[in-house]
């Protein structure tokens, strides 16, 4: 048993919106299908560090979610910015289980125990503008993450963390997230959004004492990556 993540999947089974117009995603959605069943057993947990699908609402997210449903393992998704189908817990959970969707669940301001982790993370957001409507989003999205990792504290175990977007980036420090990180003790997280060239500027190593890492599905060439034994 074992924990693996991967993000930015952006999967389009269910909308005409592929990626393999870009350079390196040619086949993506089939390099991700056999990457995973090569590896990932029913016994393990995937977490989906945001960006899952292009569909606009549940509906339109359908077909991708029946497809994660197919594969091996349990699946933990975390909101992106390209998620435009991710609503309220309540609503998303209550989806999933009127469609069978039982290996699906929703990491939304709580913790899940997984492989004796506790899953804690937000989508967090861009920092580099200084713009003020930004200044209350990283706001917003530091309070989320304090609620998921103050979930995470509750369990008593180990924690991983998850965001969507980099909290270092270059010069660039998104402070508020890193200061909820601190105050929790975090040492691990792992974050997506990058792509292409940007990943040129990603962080993989430590910072301030936290190890990250990132893993957007193009930069681990569509294949998941052990986190946790």
């Amino acid at each position: 048993m074992a924990i693996y993540a991967i993000g930015d999947l952006h999967l389009s089974y269910g909308v005409p919106k592929p990626m393999d117009i870009f350079g390196g995603w040619k086949d993506y959605m089939k390099r991700i299908e056999e990457n995973w069943r090569r590896k990932i057993t029913p016994q393990d947990t995937v977490v989906l560090s945001g960006d899952t699908s292009w569909g606009m609402s549940l509906e339109e997210a359908l077909a991708d979610f029946e497809f994660l449903q197919s594969l091996p393992g349990q699946k933990i998704l975390l909101k992106g910015n390209h998620d435009y189908w991710w609503t309220t817990a309540r609503k998303m959970r209550s989806f999933f289980d009127a469609h069978g969707l039982n290996s699906l669940e929703i990491l939304n301001n709580n913790a899940v125990v997984a492989q004796g982790m506790a899953i804690c993370g937000s989508r967090g957001w861009l920092f580099e503008t200084g713009d003020p409507q930004d200044d209350k989003i990283i706001a917003r999205e530091a309070l989320r993450l304090g609620m998921s990792l103050e979930k995470g504290k509750e369990t008593g175990l180990p924690v991983l963390c998850f965001l969507h977007y980099p909290p270092v980036y270059g010069e660039c420090i998104s402070g508020p997230i890193i200061d909820v990180m601190l105050q929790y003790g975090v040492t691990r997280c792992f974050y997506g959004h990058l792509h292409a060239q940007a990943c040129a500027w990603a962080l993989n190593g430590s910072y301030l004492g936290i190890d990250f890492q990132l893993i957007s599905s193009d930069f681990l060439k569509f294949d998941p990556m052990k986190i946790e034994k």
